[in-house]
């Protein structure tokens, strides 16, 4: 994966020197996914089996994680390939049969990579209780806008035409809850994905804390946000890279099993 280009002069001035080494080994595309699930795994998308995450391919094609895993286990073995219609076309593990929600909101939004959906620890509470939570700190606030409240949802979304609505709902925005059922983030790589599902989480997280306080003041003067709010579009720089090396360091298996035996070949 390539490092976010430093071209505005922030960070040209913040971060000139190039640092003693790559901040992450060059990645096939389903390594990143591999890493996104563990990485999110530990921030709270943490449903056992629930939760998907889609990456669109240039063939038209998506990679998703299988059905049977949780995400903190799965490899980039395991990462399976799916056709525009869902069907399994490569890997040897199954498929969600909600995949539907994430074919319509791909079809919809040719600009997005990643379409991610769990029932996140902390999201959850906001999903169950009907209401968006507050923006209290910069970190809830790095994602510029509150998610959209979806509260048409009857069960699961496996049929098409409920899977249809869901999209529609989301129009162009960049993540939703789902009322009494979880989050929805999508982001148009990997990085920006990362971001803004963090983003979410700890602002749910937070949100809850300050208000078994009996309430805090949210931040509601958006020129406090500008700054950070910047960091989006590039996913914050630097930031999904540490994420990422966490995860190899603690279990270099989720880069598949090849990659696994030659990293412990080099530590040897």
């Amino acid at each position: 994966m390539e490092m976010p280009k430093r071209s505005n002069p922030m960070m040209e001035k913040l971060a000139p020197l190039p640092g003693r080494h790559a901040l992450l080994p060059e990645l096939s595309a389903r390594q990143e996914l591999a890493l996104l699930a563990r990485a999110l795994h530990r921030e709270g998308y943490d449903d056992h089996i629930a939760g998907h995450i889609t990456l669109a391919q240039p063939d038209g094609t998506f990679l998703v994680n299988p059905w049977e895993l949780t995400w903190d286990e799965i490899t980039a073995d395991d990462v399976i390939r799916v056709d525009n219609t869902g069907a399994v076309v490569e890997g040897e593990w199954n498929v969600t049969p909600a995949i539907g929600l994430h074919l319509k909101v791909h079809q919809r939004r040719h600009d997005l990579k990643v379409v991610l959906h769990n029932h996140s620890r902390w999201g959850l509470i906001w999903s169950a209780s009907g209401r968006v939570p507050p923006v209290y700190d910069q970190t809830s606030g790095q994602v510029e806008g509150d998610p959209i409240y979806y509260d048409e949802y009857a069960g699961t979304v496996d049929g098409a035409s409920e899977a249809e609505a869901a999209a529609a709902a989301l129009g162009d925005e960049k993540w939703a809850i789902l009322k009494n059922h979880g989050v929805f983030v999508v982001g148009k790589d990997i990085r920006q994905a990362h971001l803004r599902a963090i983003t979410l989480e700890h602002r749910c997280r937070l949100a809850w804390h300050v208000e078994t306080l009996g309430g805090g003041q949210p931040i509601t003067d958006p020129e406090t946000l500008r700054v950070v709010q910047m960091s989006d579009d590039l996913g914050f720089p630097f930031l999904w890279e540490a994420m990422a090396r966490r995860e190899i360091r603690l279990d270099p298996r989720v880069l598949g099993e090849q990659a696994a035996n030659s990293i412990e070949r080099r530590g040897a």
